[in-house]
């Protein structure tokens, strides 16, 4: 009699997440069904809480009697069956292992992420480009199943270790019965109902495979567009997705008309490019989505509006898994500086404050959110936004984002390029503090040596000055110290005009 076939599979899963608890099921399942099995982990270090990689080997039979299974301690490149993963970039650490393949691989993950160290600390949007995985999976994977798995543990206030072993189950990966997991799940005696429920969720989802909430996401954002008072349709439709997503930001940021302001600034734009071309049409959409961001900075206003938000709360209660009736206290921690306060005053008042404003000078606050008056005093700062366009803040912003915005413009049509990689400056513009101090001042430079000089010349920027600004560009993002300003320098002025 010849020895059956085995099965492997590798769980990659975060410290803290299960993984540890899924392996044990899967062992009690195999043995259970009277099949050979050996499980082995392999803790290792990452900057999100540890990530830990649990491996299983089993006979997809009985074992016959009178021999012995050999099984691998450890996963081996291109002959892994089936990898589970409970991130999106946990996905991606198997795949580039070698562990996925597409004569032999299962790959099953979820599409939710826990962004690491290295992804926040970047001033620009340092997440890793998540279509970019998924895309990866359909050519390295046999077959690939995507689920949003920390929603469906949200849902039913489970671990993600049932969710794991559904989406095992509901998608065919396992020799063994869905009666056979259940049975194993009950017998644990922890949390038994919920894991039941977050069980069944994750199988049902992994049988009708729904579509990934990645595609959902534009649609949301236009319907939200449609509902507020702003048309969309005197612009290219290959930028109404994009302008779609400002004018959503803008409108819940300040009101209707700044949203129709942002769409006028739009039009401008699109007017300067009166034979577009495929490069226009990039430059629009990069455009688009930095004038937005830039036009929405978040001051202390916007920061006490959304802390202060029923979402929000709802949002905390459900990572703290707090049941019906539990009390949930909120303390949120501000230490502004004279400078972020100097910002929201009135324009005269804000600089006069701002002139001796001192870095190391902070004001600490704790403002228990969920008590009668931290909440009151949220809801009051956040009122703040009514006299935004008032505030010096709101004054410096706009000069520098109009001479910014009329630069693109000047050379939308005869340099694309290098109104694309002006375009993006304003991601150096990021953070609060000493950060966003550096961010000013490295902005300034570059506006100042790379950008000023062009306006003023009478012919279009060559290839070689847009390959210096985009070269600038990519090291002021990089976060590295600035040499030219140790933190005591002047405000910059970031609206200079030719000839100024």
């Amino acid at each position: 009699m010849s020895a059956p076939a085995i099965r492997s599979v590798l769980i990659a899963a975060l410290g803290g997440e299960g993984g540890g608890v899924l392996a044990d099921w899967l062992v009690l399942c195999a043995r259970q069904s009277g099949l050979a099995v050996q499980a082995t982990s392999v803790p290792g270090v990452a900057q999100r809480t540890g990530a830990t990689s649990y491996y299983l080997e089993f006979s997809v039979a009985p074992w016959p009697e009178g021999s012995v299974p050999s099984f691998a301690l450890s996963p081996t490149p291109a002959r892994v069956d089936v990898v589970v993963a409970s991130e999106l970039l946990e996905a991606a650490r198997m795949m580039e292992r070698g562990f996925v393949t597409p004569e032999r691989t299962h790959l099953i993950a979820s599409t939710s992420r826990v962004y690491t160290t290295l992804e926040k600390m970047q001033p620009h949007d340092g997440r890793f480009d998540p279509e970019r995985v998924r895309a990866l999976s359909q050519v390295l994977a046999r077959e690939s199943l995507w689920l949003d798995m920390a929603e469906l543990t949200q849902q039913h206030r489970t671990a993600v270790s049932s969710i794991m072993l559904g989406a095992l189950a509901g998608a065919g990966a396992l020799p063994w019965s869905r009666a056979c997991c259940e049975d194993v799940i009950r017998a644990s005696g922890k949390g038994v109902e919920a894991s039941l429920a977050g069980f069944a969720a994750a199988f049902a989802a992994a049988q009708s495979a729904p579509p990934s909430e990645a595609r959902e996401a534009p649609a949301r954002a236009t319907a939200g567009a449609s509902s507020a008072p702003v048309s969309l349709a005197a612009l290219p439709e290959a930028l109404q997705t994009v302008a779609a997503h400002g004018v959503a930001r803008c409108t819940d940021y300040q009101d209707a008309a700044y949203a129709r302001e942002y769409l006028a600034q739009l039009q401008t734009l699109v007017q300067a490019c009166p034979n577009p071309a495929p490069a226009h049409v990039a430059l629009w959409q990069e455009a688009a989505r930095h004038l937005a961001l830039w036009m929405c900075f978040e001051d202390i206003a916007r920061v006490a509006d959304l802390k202060s938000r029923p979402e929000r709360f709802a949002q905390v209660r459900a990572s703290a898994r707090a049941a019906a009736g539990e009390v949930v206290h909120i303390t949120d921690h501000f230490k502004p500086g004279l400078e972020e306060i100097a910002a929201i005053l009135p324009r005269a008042l804000g600089q006069a404050l701002a002139a001796h404003a001192r870095p190391e000078r902070h004001v600490s606050l704790h403002i228990r959110a969920t008590s009668f008056w931290g909440f009151a005093l949220l809801r009051l700062l956040a009122q703040a936004r009514r006299w935004r366009r008032h505030t010096l803040r709101y004054h410096d912003e706009t000069q520098a984002r109009v001479a910014w915005w009329q630069a693109v413009c000047q050379w939308a049509q005869v340099a694309p390029a290098f109104a694309t990689a002006v375009a993006g400056l304003p991601q150096v513009r990021k953070g609060y503090g000493q950060t966003q101090q550096r961010g000013l001042h490295r902005y300034a430079r570059l506006w100042q040596t790379l950008v000023l000089p062009r306006l003023g010349a009478a012919t279009p920027p060559e290839p070689e000055h847009t390959q210096a600004l985009q070269d600038a560009l990519r090291a002021a993002l990089s976060d590295l110290p600035d040499p030219q300003n140790d933190g005591t320098a002047e405000r910059p002025v970031l609206w200079l005009k030719p000839g100024a």
